[in-house]
């Protein structure tokens, strides 16, 4: 691979995934104005979450990031963020009882709105149109108009992106994320949970440390770092007509940042090691991550650490695991193994969602929890096993109460799924789904620990 990289060095690899602009001219116009709009996100931010990100690599701290499978036009809506946001922030503090160290908090918010597809077309009653690419790219309906790629969405998603980190950030900082608060919310979940006998006792002793804290001192009004939270965002680096003019030269220090969102990542349909997006990827100054499923080779793999971390930086890069929960523990150990010998500094994240996808009686796509719960456990398992640091998650989930993943305590059945499926995309856990393995999760991280 050639040592010399520009945002746009990408256009001279092949590239996969991404869609056939109609119109070059109006394409470039759009990319133009991308160019000269504000950046969404800062240098120092993605500086202040590789660092963060060193410590997970490190063993020191654990990594939660979670969101929508695809963000939509239709559901912007405050209400949709905030309870997002509110669901991993609860997550987050649970998680942090648990494995006893900082969670750094990652949400697949604010740009989160492509994704690739199995077919570039699909047919319907002997009609052919372009397949569904997310909102970023064009619409669900099936019509011609409507799956043409359309350049001027990238403006609408820069748009929505800038609204949904203003409100972020105002929430992470003004007080909504106060410790107390969060914690409130989670004795009202553990009242209202068919399994709140199970997670009470991890509740009482959350209540201890905090009135422990409180008769110290350690207050809202004395210590900013309970009222006040880092929160970052991320999405898959999927069109990189987008990601090209995001790119800003940082004036503190001339490097180059992709300022669309703190963290990108590449999936496992566009992991080429001489392929377009890892040649973007690996020039930009941002913490990246890299999906991991079945197919990937533990030479394959050390070849594109080497790509993307020639420097071998903690917290540079972080491997998003998605095996399956029937692969994981026969799968993950060889590559843990060959990373681990090799002393490739890395982030290791669980990603149990994407290989737990199965297409329920009643026809709708849709991620039982058990099963994602169980990749989660031999994601751990696989970890202890060689001595490795599991050092994560990554749920697609969302703060509405859909009926997208069958099971968790609620009990959602087959004849469930069409009362509340909104998904543009893949399942998603709900608010209480994501909660309920939270609180599991906590348990065996407290397990971990002793």
């Amino acid at each position: 691979m050639s040592t010399i990289w520009t945002p746009s060095s990408w256009r001279d690899k092949p590239i996969q995934q991404v869609p056939t602009y109609p119109d070059a001219a109006v394409t470039k116009a759009v990319t133009d104005r991308l160019r000269t709009s504000p950046p969404l996100v800062f240098a120092g931010e993605a500086r202040s979450l590789k660092k963060a990100l060193g410590e997970v690599c490190n063993g020191n701290a654990f990594l939660l990031q979670g969101g929508d499978c695809a963000e939509s036009f239709a559901e912007f809506h405050p209400d949709n963020i905030r309870d997002t946001f509110r669901v991993l922030l609860q997550m987050a503090v649970v998680l942090t009882y648990g494995a006893a160290m900082p969670v750094v908090k990652v949400g697949r918010l604010a740009g989160q709105f492509a994704k690739p597809r199995s077919a570039p077309t699909e047919t319907i009653d002997g009609i052919e149109l372009d397949s569904y690419r997310g909102d970023m790219v064009n619409g669900m309906e099936f019509t011609k108009e409507s799956r043409t790629p359309d350049p001027e969405r990238l403006m609408q998603v820069y748009n929505q992106s800038a609204s949904t980190l203003n409100l972020l950030r105002a929430l992470a900082q003004g007080g909504y994320a106060d410790l107390h608060k969060v914690h409130k919310w989670n004795l009202d979940f553990v009242a209202d949970s068919a399994l709140g006998a199970r997670y009470q006792d991890l509740a009482d002793r959350l209540d201890e440390t905090l009135a422990f804290m409180a008769a110290c001192g350690v207050t809202s009004d004395t210590t900013p770092q309970i009222r006040e939270t880092s929160f970052y965002t991320s999405h898959e680096a999927l069109l990189l007509e987008y990601e090209e003019p995001m790119v800003r030269e940082d004036s503190t220090t001339g490097d180059l940042y992709d300022t669309s969102a703190h963290l990108l990542w590449i999936g496992d349909r566009t992991r080429q090691p001489d392929g377009a997006h890892v040649e973007f990827m690996r020039g930009i100054g941002n913490p990246v991550g890299m999906k991991v499923g079945p197919s990937m080779d533990p030479d394959e793999l050390i070849r594109l650490i080497d790509i993307l971390n020639p420097e071998n930086e903690a917290g540079r890069l972080t491997l998003i695991s998605r095996m399956g929960a029937d692969n994981v523990e026969t799968m993950l150990p060889p590559l843990l193994r060959r990373v681990k010998e090799e002393g490739r500094n890395v982030v290791w994240v669980s990603d149990p969602m994407h290989g737990n996808t199965i297409k329920s009686p009643s026809g709708y796509k849709t991620r039982p929890v058990d099963a994602i719960l169980a990749e989660v456990k031999g994601f751990f398992i696989a970890h202890r096993s060689e001595g490795t640091h599991a050092g994560g998650v990554h749920f697609e989930m969302t703060g509405q109460d859909v009926t997208e993943c069958t099971g968790g305590a609620q009990d959602i059945g087959d004849d469930d799924l069409g009362a509340r499926y909104h998904t543009h995309c893949d399942p998603r856990l709900n608010a209480k789904q994501a909660l309920e393995l939270a609180f599991l999760l906590s348990e065996m991280l407290k397990q971990n620990r002793s």
